[in-house]
């Protein structure tokens, strides 16, 4: 079971989701996310996680310049695109940069489910989020579910990490329901949007550890 925690801001809350055993760490760069966090900061956070946890640069419809500064700067284990970035952009960010390559599709029905397959062709994970609510300038973020069993049985030729929703006290079912194998939490291990609570964040990993164990 992977675990990540998207989001961080604070190097409070990236070392309690590292002394939690999160594998992996989310930054955020969109400037109109409350999670969002400027170049130095994520530097800073990079160098914490680094060699602890799988460090993931979140991004938005980036263009090829952003993404390079974020390279070169953070130098993150991940990319993951969270807009409506083509197959094509997301190949060509995978061969320009040598990193893994995270894509986040949109769940409300079965039939959201279909352009996956196209992703899983150059994405190296497939990231499962709800559809973003009516008037939401947030792609992800939201606290928002979906119906998690439409993830069971998926065919997908690449792991699929699930979101959208998730907290301590749901994150076992939606596991149980999904079949999935990672699970990903932002809003729900915040006090209040954007701020992520320590407590929370041991409380949401030790409720996805505590779940597969009881899988198994």
């Amino acid at each position: 079971m992977k675990i990540k925690i998207c989001g961080l801001s604070t190097e409070e809350t990236m070392q309690a989701a590292l002394d939690a055993g999160a594998d992996m760490v989310g930054l955020v760069f969109f400037p109109k996310s409350p999670r969002h966090v400027p170049l130095s900061t994520a530097c800073r956070l990079a160098d914490m996680a680094r060699g602890k946890a799988e460090i993931v640069a979140l991004t938005v419809n980036m263009d090829l310049d952003g993404l390079s500064r974020i390279n070169e700067l953070v130098n993150p284990d991940w990319f993951q695109f969270h807009g409506e970035e083509t197959p094509e952009a997301c190949a060509a960010a995978k061969v320009m940069f040598q990193k893994k390559i995270m894509k986040a599709v949109p769940v409300s029905e079965r039939a959201d489910l279909e352009q996956a397959q196209f992703y899983a062709i150059v994405a190296d994970m497939i990231l499962f989020d709800a559809k973003p609510p009516k008037g939401s300038d947030l792609p992800g973020g939201n606290g928002v579910s979906y119906d998690w069993t439409l993830l069971k049985d998926l065919d997908l030729a690449k792991p699929f990490m699930l979101s959208g929703g998730l907290d301590a006290s749901n994150v076992a079912e939606a596991i149980e329901k999904s079949g999935t194998t990672a699970v990903d939490v932002s809003s729900g291990v915040e006090r209040e949007k954007g701020v992520k609570d320590c407590d929370l964040i041991r409380a949401f990993v030790a409720a996805a550890r505590g779940a597969t164990v009881a899988g198994e």
